[in-house]
């Protein structure tokens, strides 16, 4: 395991890297919604004053994600809930997809479980005290759903261990999410407001998860967790239903745009609306091409991944949404210049 986990959103490494100036690239590294939400300026008071945590952030937040209120804990980003939430498990065996979002695997060993090497859901459930699925995943896109969770929920409960379900880009498709069954035993829902509504940098997010262990959880994380401000614009943002809905259906089609642009080159995509995925023994080549071209990607190093033809380990590269219709076609001119640089085989294909 490397000393530290990797992240998208490393622009200052490509600068370093390529001497490009920081203005002149697009950066598509991260999954965040790269048109966020336009957070009006916070009253004076937010700047001023503690936060208060008797305000109605967490009624917002309740009606927003459907659940009870006493499940939801506000937190500085699913990240705060990432390095917190391990120390109050029950020790034990966890497992945490060979490829995905690469916070959970350090938090847990850190806190003294043993981490179970799994390839994902389509190897089932494993023998195990707690499991982490990222739903759907990052950056293999991959979704199960509601029912094959709750299942693994209920056979987690009864060992007395937890299933924890990220769902840091469910809010599209808030149907698949595992809401309904929030405040159960043995669930704990990671909730994020950074990629859909595109406010990463103010690190906010909840965790819905029994009333008990929210407590806990609360007092771990401890006062003032969540900034004035970023209270105001979570607030705001989880009020904003209109905003909501036309920006579901522009993230669909711009997701569905961004498949097409890559498969129309013949490379092995799948997507969320938010970003698309590509395994392929060319992914370092393709980086560094677009790299030398101003676009900033995230590259992955070589894991186990499911095709049609058995488990092959492989790198692979996650793209982003362009923001504006001038990143858009400079994306297009880049992935060009790059079928002469570097030509694609359209051989491999995902399960």
């Amino acid at each position: 395991m490397s000393d530290a986990p990797r992240h998208g959103g490393n622009l200052g490494e490509a600068i370093r890297r390529f001497g490009r100036p920081r203005k002149a690239w697009l950066d598509l590294s991260t999954g965040i919604n790269p048109v966020g939400y336009p957070v009006p300026m916070p009253p004076p008071h937010a700047w001023r004053d503690l936060p208060d945590a008797f305000d109605d952030l967490r009624d917002v937040a309740a009606r927003y994600y459907g659940v009870p209120v006493e499940t939801v804990v506000p937190c500085a980003g699913s990240q705060a809930v990432i390095r917190a939430l391990p120390a109050l498990l029950r020790p034990g065996r966890v497992a945490v997809a060979s490829l995905t979002y690469s916070e959970y695997a350090p938090a847990f060993v850190q806190a003294g479980h043993t981490l179970v090497p799994w390839l994902g859901p389509e190897a089932g459930l494993p023998d195990v005290d707690h499991l982490v699925w990222v739903n759907p995943d990052n950056p293999t896109t991959r979704s199960v759903s509601r029912e094959t969770l709750a299942q693994w929920q209920a056979q987690l409960a009864a060992r007395g261990g937890t299933l924890i379900v990220d769902e840091a880009f469910a809010d599209v498709s808030p149907d698949t999410s595992m809401t309904p069954h929030a405040g159960e035993d043995g669930l704990v829902i990671l909730r994020s407001v950074g990629k859909f509504f595109g406010l990463a940098g103010i690190r906010a997010g909840f965790a819905l998860c029994p009333e008990g262990l929210g407590r806990r959880l609360a007092e771990r994380l401890g006062a003032w967790t969540v900034s004035g401000p970023a209270r105001f614009a979570v607030r705001t943002a989880l009020n904003d239903t209109a905003w909501q809905r036309a920006t579901r259906k522009r993230l669909l089609q711009d997701g569905e745009r961004l498949l097409s642009l890559l498969r129309d080159r013949y490379w092995p995509t799948v997507g969320t609306p938010l970003f698309a995925w590509t395994p392929h023994a060319l992914a370092p080549q393709w980086h560094a091409q677009l790299a030398e071209q101003g676009v900033w990607t995230r590259l992955f190093d070589a894991r186990p991944i499911a095709s049609v033809d058995g488990i092959q380990t492989l790198p692979s590269l996650r793209l982003g949404l362009p923001a504006t219709e001038n990143d858009w076609q400079r994306l297009a001119a880049a992935l060009t210049t790059l079928a002469k640089c570097v030509p694609v085989s359209p051989g491999f294909r995902l399960k």
